[in-house]
């Protein structure tokens, strides 16, 4: 289980493809307290951690994983959003977050509100338009944001500057593909109200 709230970022220094694995080595200062079968969460997808070595950490995205995330077009030099497991002490600082990616979504806007951002993205799947309140959670590569304004399939977000200058929204432009992750209260809520209204 993660909270959303990002620890820090990590460079893409390597790829391998394996079959249909992905095998990514990821540089960062946090390598050094990770441990070999963690749990982490990489632009909000959960991976486990398979080597360690220096500064740098090894994960395997399989081919589900790639078929549902942003990660299929990581590149090498990409900075990608890194945070571990929240510890059973630990408080909700964002909001539960699985690191189970239901889908992605397109930026479509970008606005500097000079102190502010207000990002704007639209979903891939129009199913999940009813997971998107206003003021309710989403998880925006793995980052627990607030819905400022939904319509239809599209909603935006409000950015204050800690959050752009300590995640990789910073160099995210119109047109780049994010991963999503909604509610997992209101997941719950929609599947029974949609077996409730079956029987």
């Amino acid at each position: 289980m993660f909270t959303g709230i990002i620890e820090t970022t990590g460079i893409v220094k390597d790829l391998a493809q394996d079959g249909t694995n992905l095998h990514l080595r990821i540089e960062t200062a946090m390598a050094s307290n990770l441990h070999i079968d963690q749990s982490v969460a990489h632009n909000g997808v959960c991976l486990t951690v398979v080597e360690i070595k220096d500064d740098t950490f090894v994960v395997t995205a399989i081919e589900e994983t790639l078929l549902r995330t942003n990660l299929n077009q990581i590149k090498k030099g990409d900075l990608i959003n890194l945070e571990r497991c929240m510890p059973a002490t630990g408080r909700y600082d964002g909001h539960m977050v699985q690191g189970h990616v239901d889908d992605i979504a397109t930026c479509t806007q970008i606005e500097n509100r000079d102190g502010s951002w207000l990002f704007t993205f639209e979903i891939k799947r129009t199913e999940y338009n009813a997971l998107m309140v206003e003021k309710g959670s989403i998880c925006v590569n793995g980052i627990s944001l607030t819905i400022a304004k939904t319509t239809g399939s599209f909603f935006t977000v409000a950015i204050i500057p800690y959050t752009y200058e300590h995640t990789n929204l910073q160099h995210l432009t119109v047109g780049n593909y994010v991963n999503i992750e909604f509610d997992i209260i209101g997941k719950y809520v929609q599947k029974m109200l949609a077996a409730r209204s079956i029987v």
